[in-house]
């Protein structure tokens, strides 16, 4: 799979070096051919035959160079995607979507102080971090900490917190 995209990309980038190679020599050969006019008449003929045609097929190639590297870009990031797809389950025999597992399941709550989030103990966030410290029910329960979007916790989750000082989410 991935050698016949890339494949494809090849030729555009062989391409875009050829006319840059062209270009720049159409454009020695049309300066020398200038330098060695004294009159503008006599140069003219090496502008209009190989200068502006030169400049013309630099342009060109860099435009094909950078089209071949967007190219084989979007070729590869396919390709990763593609793996990911098919990372899935293996349980049906047939590759699938990738199975999404909770971030965090601890029911022990942490907050950063100075935040303004609650977190559960194994949130990517706040795991590992010394200056975490367990949240207080009475914080949670005055709402100036709202619950982490990404291990999206509850404030009745904490097992420290009697039951009258869960409250309700």
């Amino acid at each position: 799979m991935r050698t016949a995209r890339l494949r494809s990309v090849h030729p555009v980038l062989w391409a875009g070096w050829a006319a840059l190679a062209a270009g720049a020599v159409l454009c020695v050969i049309g300066w020398y051919g200038v330098s060695g006019e004294r009159f503008a008449e006599r140069q003219l003929p090496y502008l209009a035959s190989c200068t502006v045609p030169g400049a013309a097929l630099i342009v060109a190639g860099a435009v094909l160079l950078a089209h071949g590297r967007d190219a084989s870009a979007m070729a590869r990031v396919e390709e990763l995607y593609g793996l990911l797809v098919t990372a899935g389950s293996a349980e049906d025999g047939e590759p699938g979507p990738v199975a999404t597992a909770p971030v965090a399941v601890s029911g022990d709550l942490l907050m950063v102080p100075g935040g303004t989030l609650y977190h559960r103990a194994d949130c990517p966030l706040v795991a590992g971090k010394p200056e975490a410290v367990p949240a207080d029910s009475r914080v949670l329960a005055s709402g100036d900490l709202g619950p982490c979007p990404i291990c999206e916790p509850d404030a009745g989750d904490d097992p420290a917190a009697g039951p009258d000082d869960r409250s309700p989410r």
